[in-house]
């Protein structure tokens, strides 16, 4: 498992952003290596010194938050990963069964930190956006992302929402040009909306996700469509993928996920899972109809052995760099590159449960 967070001390007084290893002398907001060991090294910049407990090798391109009054720097985005996500805001107005990042009621702003992170991010890369509920934030969200890509045009955000807070007057502003290079990942888990509000746990939740869908849509947004496998919602899929089909053809891609047992699913896990490996026949037709119909569809978070030899074209390899596990088993097989594999936390007698292709 990749660190995120690591000990640190600092002769600043108050909390800065730096990218480590600066790109050329005096750069604005990095820090250039001063010493660097396999266990600690030390950065210096416009904030002063910055003593890391990590080697640099590993830690040069990063951006970094520095906190010095708790001892430590948050690595933002890590140069050269495909997994960089900003946890914009820990506050929800969902309860959702399974989720991984279960809500607070505080909130704390750091928007204009990562403002100045993502200025300071590696070229053309994607970075994500999630929390709690990023929207609940929303005028401060899209300030930063306006701020940002007209300072850096080639970059590209993907935003986790569950498009409960859109009204009429965000299109005109979603319809801006700069905006074609943001993705809204939002989820549907049922095309019955009893079944959906139950998964969420807010009553009145699937109407308002389609009256969003109007205004994101009129706002010419890119949606991609995301949907988390459970008992309670798999049974159901293939008339989710009709309704899919029929009412929200215009968007990116529908992902299809397998359950991360974390957060509130890991005390229900074996009661919400559904067992992908074993029943895939029973998903099947949703991911048939929606290949039929022209929407571009994948399945996230199954390794490549768990699903049938025609389907598996559609599995991306979906987790992130940082929470990825394999079984030693895992070591033998010929796709392991291009597989999923299984959450650092994923149940270990599951995790043996593979077949080497």
């Amino acid at each position: 498992m990749i660190p995120l967070s690591l000990p640190a001390s600092s002769s600043a007084c108050a909390p800065f952003v730096t990218r480590l290893g600066a790109r050329s002398v005096n750069a604005p907001g990095e820090s250039r290596l001063e010493k660097g060991g396999a266990e600690s090294s030390l950065w210096s910049g416009q904030h002063g010194l910055l003593e890391v407990t990590h080697g640099a090798e590993e830690l040069h391109g990063d951006v970094v938050l520095a906190e010095p009054s708790v001892g430590r720097v948050e690595r933002l985005i890590r140069s050269g990963s495909d997994h960089n996500t900003l946890l914009v805001t820990e506050q929800c107005d969902q309860l959702c069964t399974m989720c991984s990042q279960p809500p607070k009621k505080s909130h704390t702003d750091r928007f204009d930190f990562f403002i100045e992170a993502c200025l300071l991010a590696d070229p053309n890369i994607t970075i994500g956006i999630s929390g709690g509920e990023p929207t609940l934030h929303m005028d401060r969200l899209l300030d930063m992302i306006e701020t940002v890509t007209t300072k850096r045009p080639d970059l590209n955000f993907h935003i986790l929402s569950n498009a409960q807070h859109f009204e009429r007057y965000h299109v005109e502003r979603l319809r801006q040009k700069l905006y074609r290079s943001v993705v809204w990942g939002i989820p549907l888990y049922s095309s019955d909306p009893a079944t959906h509000d139950a998964i969420v746990g807010k009553p009145g939740a699937y109407e308002r996700l389609l009256e969003s869908f109007c205004h994101l849509f009129a706002g010419a947004a890119r949606i991609e469509l995301r949907t988390v496998l459970l008992s309670t919602n798999a049974p159901g899929l293939d008339r989710l993928a009709h309704f899919v089909t029929m009412n929200l053809p215009q968007i990116e891609q529908w992902s299809i996920m397998d359950l991360e047992n974390a957060g509130f699913a890991r005390t229900r896990f074996a009661e919400l899972r559904f067992p992908l490996s074993e029943q895939f026949e029973e998903i099947a037709s949703a991911f048939d109809r929606a290949i039929l119909h022209g929407v571009p569809v994948k399945l996230f978070n199954a390794p490549l052995c768990h699903v049938p030899e025609n389907y598996r074209h559609l599995a991306v390899a979906s987790i992130s760099d940082w929470k990825q596990r394999f079984a030693e088993a895992c070591n033998a097989c010929s796709v392991k590159n291009s597989c999923s594999g299984f959450f650092e936390w994923h149940p270990d007698e599951l995790v043996e449960e593979v077949v080497p292709l």
